[in-house]
């Protein structure tokens, strides 16, 4: 079995991704420090990992995203590397960059690479240049009403404005016709600088009726890069994804190869190093690409299952210095897979829920997975992403993925805070669903339907 170089690593993150790095470094024979607020001091990754600091008070700011707490628990505790996860400070090329500094491994792509990527505009140019299809738009930030407006009629309505700086839905507004554009374009600035510090916004053409198709891919320290196919993550409520698929049902397996081989050949070529996901709008059998992600997606688990390939552990391994563990060819996909994020939110307005845990119980049987930190009397605060867990489910083909997912369902026990588990059985159920005729806006018409 290859080993680390990693000896010790403090998880920079909490709840289920937690938990699922805690186990990636147990099964390599590295020891854990688990970071907690004062909100989270009973959490389970607390009560896993071989040690754990207090980092602050349960508001993010003062705990998950205080970069010097953080850092001095890394330095105290005596570990050699520092593993982000996702959300928080993942994408923090600032963090990224004093991990290092102080000479410890930050589990993840460069600092360059964070903030690379982390500039849309820039990212879009990058993998234009070396060669991949991006959504038709403006070159760069537009910082003149006017002169946008002017794009936005050259163009042709709608049209997606999109924050520079940021992602997760935020700053991004649509103007379907000139007499929206103005105060969609002034609203996305604000909230672009609100949410990222950043009010510099760039233009999309807004794709009707798009799937959201992402590839994952993985590379190490020596230009060695590997595409581990794609995910459709097209059920998405408010730009927020919610159930995701792989592979894709509308790419084939040449495609993917061919496809896939370009990505992989553009992120070895960047030097890029760790583990990434690209992501595309796909349309009238293109692909455009869109935004990359520096950081474990919160679905790899559906990739995992398809290809037996732990990517947690890669990025460990990766990130202590060691070559990739195996090569495209190694790379094969058995079977379908889906992941239900359950999050605590009323299934009806997607309100979040906080509360006590009073009854779990945990779904199990052939082809079944669950990513979670809950238990019986674990509490769930209000202070964080609602996402509480993740049901996975693989099987041979879609048909028999679906009837695994809704016995699955059915199995799911978590009383004390509302959940989207009503809303992933109607989704298992729905014709469209079964058929596989969706796309990024699918939820929205549900909702609006109901």
């Amino acid at each position: 079995m290859k080993r680390s170089n990693v000896k010790k690593v403090l998880i920079a993150n909490r709840g289920e991704i937690a938990v699922r790095i805690l186990r990636a470094c147990k099964d390599l024979g590295i020891q854990t420090v688990a970071v907690h607020s004062t909100a989270d001091a009973e959490a389970m990754h607390v009560r896993l990992a071989d040690e754990s600091v207090c980092i602050g008070p349960p508001q993010p700011r003062e705990s998950y995203l205080n970069i010097p707490s953080i850092i001095s628990a890394a330095c105290v505790s005596g570990a050699d590397a520092i593993h982000p996860g996702f959300g928080f400070l993942s994408e923090n090329s600032t963090f990224s960059h004093m991990v290092e500094e102080h000479g410890l491994i930050f589990i993840g792509p460069k600092a360059d690479h964070i903030a690379m990527m982390g500039d849309k505009i820039m990212a879009k140019k990058t993998f234009a240049r070396l060669g991949l299809p991006t959504v038709p738009g403006s070159d760069g930030a537009v910082t003149n009403v006017n002169k946008a407006l002017k794009m936005a009629d050259e163009m042709g309505y709608p049209v997606l404005i999109k924050a520079a700086g940021g992602g997760g839905g935020r700053g991004m507004k649509v103007a379907r016709s000139r007499s929206e554009f103005t105060e969609a374009y002034e609203t996305a600035r604000q909230e672009a600088g609100i949410s990222f510090g950043n009010n510099q916004v760039y233009l999309e053409k807004y794709l009707t009726a798009p799937r959201h198709i992402e590839f994952q891919i993985i590379a190490d320290q020596f230009g060695n890069a590997v595409h581990l196919g794609e995910r459709d993550c097209s059920l998405q409520r408010r730009n927020q994804k919610v159930w995701e698929e792989a592979v894709s049902l509308v790419l084939t397996p040449k495609f993917r190869d061919v496809f896939g081989g370009k990505i992989a050949e553009a992120v070895g070529r960047l030097g890029y190093s760790g583990a990434g996901t690209l992501e595309f709008l796909y349309e009238n059998g293109e692909l455009y690409f869109i935004e990359m992600n520096t950081r474990i997606q919160v679905e790899h688990p559906i990739t995992e299952v398809i290809t037996g390939i732990d990517i947690v552990r890669e990025q460990i391994l990766i990130a202590g210095g060691n070559k990739l563990s195996l090569t495209q060819n190694d790379v094969t996909f058995k079977g379908h897979a889906i992941e239900c994020r359950i999050n605590a939110e009323n299934s009806e307005t997607f309100i979040p829920s906080a509360g006590t845990i009073n009854n779990y119980h945990c779904p199990g049987g052939p082809g079944v997975r669950v990513d979670s930190a809950l238990y019986d009397g674990c509490k769930v605060p209000p202070y964080y992403d609602s996402l509480i867990s993740k049901l996975i489910v693989h099987a041979n083909d879609r048909e028999q993925c679906l009837a695994r997912l809704r016995r699955a369902l059915r199995e799911y026990v978590i009383d004390g805070v509302d959940t989207l588990i009503p809303l992933h059985m109607r989704l298992a159920n729905n014709p469209d669903i079964i058929a596989g005729n969706f796309d990024i806006h699918f939820l929205e018409r549900l909702h609006e339907n109901k």
